[in-house]
């Protein structure tokens, strides 16, 4: 086969993540996804969708005004447009799918209107005693100017009659709705006529909106919500010490430039108009929205709902028992073999165990853990702090710059220095996302490391929402390999290269790139060829390219990507021998895998678990790990679990076309995480 030289046009990536969320949107329209289920898959993409704003459209709008790059105000406006379509189908599911059928199961939202005089009694108490004393409505003037609105902040403005208690003709006021006060309010059962009746706060502030100001009328009004620029800018060269840098930009970052702005499908023009320029605006940040603003607030209905048959059977993850019997040491179990965790089906409880017994452990001596994602309460942080009140030598990596978490980790890393464990914060300009945990321990008359290496972050919490792969192993290069990496990210020094970990920014690209030219190699000598990659992500352009040579010199290649894939598969000549699925089920599909092979032998593969996706910025401006899994019965384990069942999936997964969007394979069937969590019960 004739290689194809030609340049082809990669998929948008700012597309390609809508078109993702389009995926997990259209799970809310699935007859055999629970009830409540279906609208937390709602919820869901607001969040994504207010991350997109806040970090991916705001760099887009930056480059876009670059005379030097390759995005322009059209490539603006095809996003915008596609995320306009994108929420008004959201509001419409919500609307005329899902309301019906909450009804129907007597879950009812009631609005002002809908309430009977009992209710709006009982509403009319509650906003009395727990709202209007929180409430501070700001009549706008010269000497009240149009306040600071913080990013996601829910608002009403109102348009007033008549004139101010001083006579003048200010029109406009804005009232902000209190963050500390719940957005769904469940009404009391006797009150509800045999319903589980709820009301949001924005419709019980609207009910009693005009008595907030005496003696005049409200002729209009709106909910609104600003979303904002929330990428925390530091110049890492010019701080002395990013920890309080980044303390001092988080009171900034709720007040970044305006990008997209919510109203009401009812505000009026003229105030539309007037808060478009207030945070100067276009008219296309404008989106006038069917229904409640910010819908993730539902998630409070979903827990405040007691329908347990509307939901998800619970899942319980399995302990590992044949290979980590509870009655034993872990490290004993670690000697014997490496160990691989698969998460959710299995728990994440033998994680937390290893560590807590290693801060039991009198005999070790030293702890090593990266901290990426480990939320506000932790409790891996809290055995961390204990081992090093115990004397231990605690080295904990803490990366304060990942997004929407720095707060947290600056918090545990203050923690854990106040308890005399050693922190830093990796390498100037280069995130800490792999994720390590490594324990010394001396046994006889030496030291003996034991690691810990995964594909997820070191958080119990999303380690039940989240499909990963842990790695427990007591291989003496592997943990040679995590000590030298712990140690350059403490002395800033060089280090001779990694024996068997791959690390980034170092040799991680360069050695996919070699697998890849291997493979292609391989088939056009006539020789097997196969590529089979699991991640959350494929945007790097080098990456993309050698996968579309390797596919046109007559590689077969399957690619499971859960988001944004830029890479076009299908193409006639050029990517026909390439196909992109990604599946959206219960979990969240996080685990990164890469499977080459080049030969007709064992010896001719090799299968790689890593932190990173196949993003430039994961390649180059991170600190990211891969490791082989060289043991053949644990490598046939990650095909066997994480692998095929994902190919073979016809109930949730999707086939990305040469277009960039996505078709339902199947539509019924397989389902790999439903199959994954039956198997692991099972057994």
């Amino acid at each position: 086969m004739t290689l194809n030289t030609q340049p082809i046009a990669l998929l948008s990536r700012e597309q390609a993540i809508l078109e993702f969320n389009r995926r997990v949107l259209a799970q809310a329209q699935r007859v055999d996804v629970p009830l409540l289920e279906r609208l937390r898959y709602v919820c869901i993409v607001s969040s994504n969708l207010d991350e997109f704003f806040e970090v991916r459209f705001a760099d887009m709008l930056d480059a876009a005004r670059d005379p030097q790059s390759s995005i322009n105000a059209r490539d603006v406006e095809r996003v915008a447009r596609a995320a306009h379509a994108l929420i008004d189908e959201q509001y419409s599911i919500f609307n005329e799918q899902l309301a019906p059928k909450m009804l129907a199961e007597k879950i009812t939202i009631l609005n002002h209107a809908d309430r009977n005089d009992a209710q709006r009694l009982w509403v009319a108490k509650y906003f009395e005693r727990e709202v209007r004393p929180l409430l501070v409505p700001v009549g706008l003037d010269p000497a009240h100017p149009f306040p600071q609105v913080a990013n996601k902040s829910l608002h009403f403005i109102a348009r007033l009659s008549g004139k101010d208690a001083f006579g003048r003709d200010n029109r406009i006021a804005i009232v902000k709705v209190p963050r500390v006060l719940p957005r769904v309010i469940k009404l009391p059962a006797a009150l509800s006529d045999g319903q589980q009746a709820f009301a949001l706060l924005t419709s019980v502030i609207r009910a009693h909106l005009e008595e907030l100001f005496s003696g005049r009328k409200v002729e209009s009004f709106s909910q609104f919500r600003v979303t904002r620029d929330s990428e925390l800018e530091v110049d890492e060269e010019e701080i002395a010490n990013l920890r309080h840098a980044l303390r001092s930009g988080l009171t900034t970052r709720n007040f970044g430039r305006a990008v997209r702005l919510e109203v009401t499908k009812s505000c009026p023009a003229e105030l539309a108009d007037f808060l478009l320029e207030q945070f100067e605006l276009p008219a296309a940040a404008l989106y006038r929205v069917n229904g409640p603003v910010n819908l993730v607030r539902l998630n409070e209905l979903i827990d405040q709902t007691d329908a347990p048959e509307l939901r998800f059977v619970p899942h319980e993850p399995v302990w590992p028992e044949w290979r980590l019997p509870r009655q034993k040491s872990v490290f004993e179990c670690i000697r014997k073999g490496d160990v691989l965790l698969h998460h959710p089906f299995e728990s994440f409880d033998p994680v937390v165990q290893f560590l807590r017994e290693a801060v039991e452990d009198p005999m070790v001596m030293a702890i090593k853990l990266t901290i990426y994602r480990t939320g506000s309460k932790s409790v891996l942080m809290d055995l961390l702090i204990e081992a090093a009140r115990r004397g231990k030598e605690v080295m904990a990596v803490v990366e304060l710059k990942a997004r929407f978490d720095e707060e947290a980790n600056i918090n545990w890393a203050e923690r854990l220095e106040a308890v005399g464990a050693q922190v830093v914060y990796g390498i100037v300009g280069f995130k800490t996302h792999g994720k390590l945990m490594l324990i010394t321990r001396r046994e006889g008359n030496r030291f003996k490391r034991y690691a810990h290496l995964s594909t997820g972050n070191y958080n119990p919490k999303t380690a039940l929402l989240y499909t990963d792969l842990g790695y427990l192993t007591a291989d003496p290069e592997l943990t040679s390999d995590a000590d030298s990496v712990f140690r350059q990210l403490a002395s800033l020094g060089k280090i001779k290269m990694p024996r068997r970990l791959l690390l980034a920014p170092f040799n991680l690209h360069s050695s996919m790139m070699e697998y890849l030219a291997r493979v292609e190699q391989a088939a056009r000598e006539g020789r097997p060829a196969r590529i089979v990659v699991k991640i959350n992500a494929l945007t790097d352009t080098e990456l993309i390219n050698g996968l579309l040579s390797a596919a046109q010199a007559g590689a077969k290649i399957d690619l499971i990507v859960r988001g944004a894939c830029m890479l076009p598969p299908g193409l006639p000549g050029i990517s026909d021998n390439i196909v992109v699925r990604s599946v959206v089920g219960r979990f969240l599909e996080h685990t990164r895998i890469s499977y080459f092979r080049w030969g007709p032998t064992d010896a001719d593969e090799a299968l790689y678990l890593s932190s990173a996706d196949w993003m430039s910025r994961n390649m180059f401006r991170r600190i990211e790990i891969a490791w082989p899994v060289q043991d053949p019965k644990l490598r046939q384990r990650v095909i066997d679990e994480a692998l095929q069942p994902y190919l073979h999936d016809s109930l949730d997964a999707w086939q990305l076309g040469p277009d960039g969007r996505s078709t339902r394979v199947g539509g019924g069937g397989i389902s790999a995480q439903q199959a994954l969590m039956r198997r692991f019960l099972e057994n």
